[in-house]
């Protein structure tokens, strides 16, 4: 029979688990517990890859004979990294700084077979030209879809993509935080066909 391995998502953002289970509706969802500061002059795609590893490998003794997948996103407005703003006026102050820039996102995808400690790793890169924005139109924004909890303040899959001028993706998943057609491939090295 196929797919027998039972499968970790190394997360507890509802979003992840709402995208991960558009492809795979069984599996089981656990917070890994790291350290998630940047290294000196570590490449925003660097930290993102390294940090969705260390999220699958910080379960890997709690769930001994798993496919854990791990995901992390880094986004950048230039030089700055855009973190979760975690309230209204931290929300207002990123679109404000990002209204008519460009936002590369970075989202990382890692597979790891906790029986065997093979890995697998890839990297999801969306960019997204912002419009410029109006104070109105940012304030009633960020009170209508609240997204506190969102790296570079906005939900794609929500109100948020009227912020945008454009997008250059190849996973409109990724964007949200979870690259699925990357996912879909690595999964398929660890013979875990979610067809």
């Amino acid at each position: 029979m196929k797919n027998q391995r039972k499968l970790i998502l190394a997360s507890s953002s509802p979003y992840r688990k709402s995208l991960l289970q558009k492809i795979c509706p069984n599996f089981e969802s656990a917070s890994p517990d790291i350290n998630e500061t940047n290294r000196a002059d570590e490449k925003p795609i660097t930290l993102s890859k390294r940090l969705a590893f260390e999220k699958t490998h910080a379960l890997t003794k709690q769930y001994s004979n798993h496919l854990i997948i791990g995901s992390d996103q880094v986004a950048m407005l230039d030089d700055t990294q855009l973190h979760k703003p975690g309230s209204h006026k931290n929300a207002v102050a990123q679109l404000k700084r990002s209204s008519g820039k460009t936002i590369h996102f970075y989202t990382s995808v890692c597979v790891l077979d906790s029986s065997t400690e093979q890995h697998a790793v890839d990297t999801d890169h969306c960019i997204v030209q912002m419009r410029p924005l109006t104070i109105a139109e940012i304030e009633r924004y960020v009170t209508l879809d609240q997204p506190y909890g969102c790296a570079a303040a906005f939900k794609s899959e929500g109100l948020g993509i009227a912020l945008f001028e454009t997008i250059d993706g190849n996973d409109p998943n990724a964007l949200v935080g979870l690259p699925l057609i990357k996912l879909t491939n690595l999964l398929k090295q660890f013979d875990y066909n979610v067809l």
